[in-house]
C-alpha cells in the first residue's frame, strides 16, 4: 500500500445530481451530518420523462450540479440521509444519489 493511503473499504463516494442552484444546499446538509466538504461539478443532461423538454422541437437539455462527498464508511447513512432531505430525492424528478466503493484514498488527513 503506498505511503499515505487509507484501507480499502475506509471510505465511500456519494454521488448526487441535482438540479442547477441546489449543490450549495446539498453540501450544507452534508457537512452537518459529519461530511468535511464536497466537490461540486457542472453537467447537462435529462434522464427520464421529468426532463423531456422542447424548444421549438429542439430537445434541451437541463443544467445540472453534480456532488462529489468522500465520506468515511461509518457516516455514509447519515450524510446520505441528510442529502435526501435537503435535495428531496424522495420527490420524482428532483435528482439522484448514490454510493460508491472506494477502492483506495490519498491525500487525506485522518
Amino acid at each position: 500500500m503506498a505511503k499515505g493511503a487509507k484501507k480499502a473499504m475506509e471510505y465511500k463516494l456519494i454521488i448526487t445530481i441535482i438540479k442547477k442552484g441546489w449543490a450549495e444546499r446539498i453540501l450544507n446538509a452534508a457537512r452537518k451530518a459529519g461530511s468535511r466538504g464536497g466537490t461540486i461539478l457542472h453537467g447537462r443532461g435529462a434522464a427520464g420523462i421529468h426532463e423531456q423538454k422542447k424548444l421549438l422541437g429542439i430537445p434541451i437539455e437541463p443544467e445540472k450540479e453534480i456532488v462529489l462527498t468522500l465520506i468515511q464508511q461509518e457516516k455514509v447513512e447519515e450524510v446520505l440521509a441528510a442529502i435526501t432531505e435537503a435535495g428531496q430525492l424522495n420527490k420524482p424528478g428532483t435528482g439522484i444519489s448514490f454510493v460508491l466503493d472506494v477502492e483506495k484514498v490519498l491525500g487525506i488527513l485522518g
